[in-house]
C-alpha cells in the first residue's frame, strides 16, 4: 500500500466542523452555547438529539475542546472558539485525551459499566479543567444502568460533564431528560446541504456541477455525513467534473424527465407504455425501489402545487418540476392524486420485500393505470344523485383492449362443474336508490320497517343483530318486545336512543328471555328463497334444463321486481303452441330468458 494511500482520510472526517461557528444549520443550537461559555454558565449535563449524520458527536467534541482548551499561550479560559492548537484541543481531536471519555452504550449496556463509570467520576482530571463523559446512543442503556447514573448525573462533581448523544430520544427516561440540557440537531436543509458539498468538493479541487450537488444531497436525506460519504464515492466514480448523469448513474436514480414521462403514461391509463418506460430505465441502471420513492415525492410535490399553486415560483424548485409540475397539477384532481400516493406508498414496501423487485414494480404500475380510470367518489354520488340508475360500467384503461362497455350483466341460473354449458336468465342491476336526506324519519310501521330504517341510516352492527339474532315478541309504534339471544347487554338501549333520534319520538325496547317469537328475519328469508327455488324446480323448463346437463344445481332465482322486462324469442315446438304455453304458465316471480332456442327441438 502507498504512503499516499494510507494517508487518505475520508471527507466525513477530514472536513469534521472543530467550531461552534462551523456548525451549518443549527443556529439555536450554537448561539445558546456560545453565550453559555462567554457567561459562564455551562451546565453540567447536555443531551444532543437528531437523525444519524447531523453532528451530535462532533458537538460533544467541539463542547469538550471549548470547555478544556487553554488557548496557544496557556492562559486561556472556556472559549466557544477553541484554538486547535494547544495540547488540549489536539488531543481532544486525536481521540486520545485521558480525561474526555467516549462511551458507546451500545456495547457497554449494564449496570456495572455504570458502576465503572460512577467511580472514575470521583477523581478529579489528570490534566484538564473538566472530566468529560461522552455518551454515545445512550437510550441503549437498560433501565438498572440509568437508575444507578440518576443521582451522579443529578449533582455530580464540579470538575465533571456529561454529554450524552442518541437518535431515539423518546427511550431515555424522563428522569435522566429533566437533569440535562437538551439540544434538537436539525436536519440539514437540501440547499444548505447541496453548498456545502460543492464547497467540499471544491477545496479537494474538483468540480460539481448544481444538479449533481442537488442529487447528493437529496439523497443524504439531511444527514451531513451521509452527504459527504456519498460525494467520496461521487469523485471516485467519475475522474472529470462530476455532473448530474454520472450522479444519477452513481445513486441507480432515473432521470427526472423520465419520471414524470412514466407518471404521465400511468395517469393516461396506458399500462403497455408505462412498461416500456420502466424497461428503458432499468436498462440504464434505475433501482425500482428508488423509482418509486421518486414517484412518491413528485406526487407529493404535485399536491403541494395543487393546494398551493404560489409554489412553483420557489427559487428553489428544479426547472423541470416548475414547467411540467405545474400543468399536471392542473390537470389532475386531490382525489387522483391521495389515492396515487397511498398506492405507490403500499407499493413502495412490496418493491422492497418482493424476490423479484422489477416485477412487483411493474404490478404496481399496471394497477396505477387501471386505477387512473375509476371514477371517484363524488362522481358516483353525483350519478346517484342524478337518478343514473344502473350500476356504472368500469372499463379497462384506455388503449388496453378491454371487454365491451355497454352489455348488461348476466346471473347464472342453473351452474354444472361438469357440464359446458350453463342455462343463464338476463338480469339487470337493481335501480340506485337516492340518496336519503338527514331529515327526521317517519316513524317505522312494522318491524321490517324498523330493520331497514337502522340499515339506511348505516348502523352496520345493529343491522345484522336485528336481522340476525333478534326473535321478535310484540311490535307497536314506540314498542317493541323481543328476544335478542348473544347481543351485548346494552343492545336494547342503544337501539332504543337510536330510534328515538331519528323518529323524533320516544321508544320502549323491551327484552325477553323467553324462549318464544318469531323466526329471524334472517331465517324468514331463507325460507323465502328456499320456498321460491322449490317452486321454480317444479317447473318444466327448469326440470328439462336439470335432465340435459347431470349434476347441475338450481342457484338463483330473480322475480320481475328484480330484472327489468324483455322480450322472449318465440318458442316453438311440434304442435306450434307448446312452447308458447309452457312460458306463459311460468310463475309470475320465474324470469326464465334462453339464450337460444331450437326451433326444431325446444331445446335449449
Amino acid at each position: 500500500m502507498s504512503e499516499t494511500s494510507s494517508a487518505y482520510r475520508v471527507l466525513a472526517r477530514k472536513y469534521r466542523p472543530t467550531r461552534l461557528s462551523d456548525l451549518l444549520g443549527q443556529d439555536a443550537l450554537v448561539r445558546t452555547l456560545t453565550n453559555a461559555i462567554a457567561t459562564g454558565r455551562i451546565a453540567h449535563a447536555f443531551v444532543l438529539t437528531g437523525v444519524r449524520g447531523v453532528g451530535k458527536t462532533t458537538t460533544a467534541r467541539i463542547i469538550a475542546r471549548a470547555l478544556n482548551c487553554i488557548g496557544p499561550d496557556g492562559t486561556g479560559g472556556p472559549t466557544p472558539d477553541p484554538c486547535g492548537v494547544c495540547p488540549h484541543c489536539v488531543s481532544i481531536a486525536e481521540d486520545r485525551h485521558m480525561d474526555v471519555i467516549e462511551m458507546d452504550a451500545a456495547s457497554n449496556t449494564g449496570v456495572a459499566n455504570m458502576r465503572e463509570l460512577i467511580d472514575g467520576v470521583r477523581y478529579r482530571p489528570v490534566s484538564a479543567r473538566y472530566k468529560i463523559y461522552i455518551v454515545d446512543e445512550v437510550h441503549m442503556l437498560s433501565n438498572s444502568a440509568f437508575n444507578a447514573l440518576l443521582k451522579t448525573l443529578e449533582e455530580p462533581p464540579e470538575h465533571v460533564k456529561f454529554i450524552f448523544a442518541t437518535t431515539e430520544i423518546r427511550k431515555v427516561p424522563v428522569t435522566v431528560l429533566s437533569r440535562c440540557q437538551r439540544f434538537d440537531l436539525r436536519r440539514f436543509e437540501q440547499a444548505t446541504l447541496a453548498a456545502m458539498l460543492t464547497d467540499v468538493a471544491g477545496k479537494e479541487g474538483r468540480a460539481i456541477d448544481a444538479g449533481a450537488a442537488r442529487l447528493l444531497a437529496r439523497a443524504a436525506d439531511g444527514s451531513a455525513r451521509d452527504g459527504l460519504s456519498l460525494l467520496d464515492r461521487a469523485l471516485a466514480h467519475h475522474p472529470g467534473e462530476v455532473d448530474e448523469r454520472s450522479v444519477a448513474e452513481l445513486l441507480g436514480l432515473a432521470d427526472r424527465a423520465q419520471i414524470f414521462d412514466l407518471f404521465e403514461t400511468v395517469m393516461r391509463g396506458q399500462p403497455a407504455a408505462a412498461l416500456e418506460h420502466l424497461q428503458a430505465m432499468y436498462r440504464v441502471g434505475a433501482d425500482p425501489a428508488v423509482v418509486v420513492q421518486d414517484l412518491l415525492e413528485l406526487v407529493h410535490q404535485l399536491t403541494r402545487l395543487q393546494a398551493a399553486p404560489s409554489l412553483a415560483d420557489e427559487v428553489g424548485l428544479p426547472q423541470t418540476e416548475r414547467e411540467r409540475g405545474k400543468g399536471l397539477a392542473e390537470g389532475l384532481g386531490v382525489a387522483t392524486l391521495a389515492r396515487s400516493w397511498t398506492m405507490l406508498l403500499k407499493g413502495l414496501g412490496e418493491v422492497q420485500t418482493a424476490p423479484q423487485p422489477l416485477a412487483a414494480l411493474e404490478m404496481l404500475l399496471i394497477r396505477l393505470a387501471y386505477a387512473a380510470d375509476l371514477p371517484n367518489p363524488a362522481d358516483l354520488v353525483g350519478r346517484i344523485q342524478e337518478g343514473g340508475g344502473g350500476a356504472a360500467t368500469l372499463s379497462g384503461p384506455r388503449g388496453s383492449g378491454g371487454g365491451p362497455s355497454g352489455s348488461a350483466p348476466r346471473a347464472v341460473l342453473v351452474a354444472a362443474s361438469s357440464a359446458p354449458r350453463a342455462v343463464a336468465v338476463q338480469a339487470a342491476a337493481a335501480p340506485a336508490q337516492a340518496v336519503r336526506a338527514e331529515a327526521a324519519a317517519p316513524a317505522p310501521e312494522s318491524f321490517r320497517d324498523v330493520v331497514a330504517l337502522f340499515e339506511a341510516r348505516r348502523e352496520g352492527i345493529l343491522h345484522g343483530l336485528l336481522w340476525n339474532n333478534v326473535h321478535l315478541l310484540r311490535f307497536e309504534p314506540g314498542l317493541i318486545e323481543l328476544r335478542a339471544p348473544g347481543c351485548p347487554r346494552d343492545f336494547a338501549a342503544r337501539v332504543m336512543e337510536l330510534l328515538g333520534k331519528w323518529t323524533g319520538r320516544r321508544w320502549v325496547v323491551t327484552l325477553s328471555e323467553q324462549d318464544v317469537g318469531a323466526p329471524t328475519l334472517s331465517q324468514q328469508s331463507a325460507a323465502t328463497v328456499a320456498a321460491r327455488k322449490a317452486r321454480a324446480a317444479e317447473h318444466p323448463l327448469v326440470r328439462r334444463a336439470l335432465e340435459i346437463f347431470p349434476g347441475a344445481t338450481l342457484e338463483a332465482v330473480r322475480g320481475p321486481a328484480e330484472a327489468p322486462a324483455v322480450i322472449a324469442p318465440a318458442m316453438a315446438a311440434p304442435d306450434g303452441e307448446a312452447g308458447a304455453d309452457l312460458l306463459e304458465e311460468a310463475p309470475p316471480d320465474l324470469d326464465l330468458i334462453p339464450d337460444s332456442i331450437d326451433p326444431e327441438t325446444d331445446d335449449l
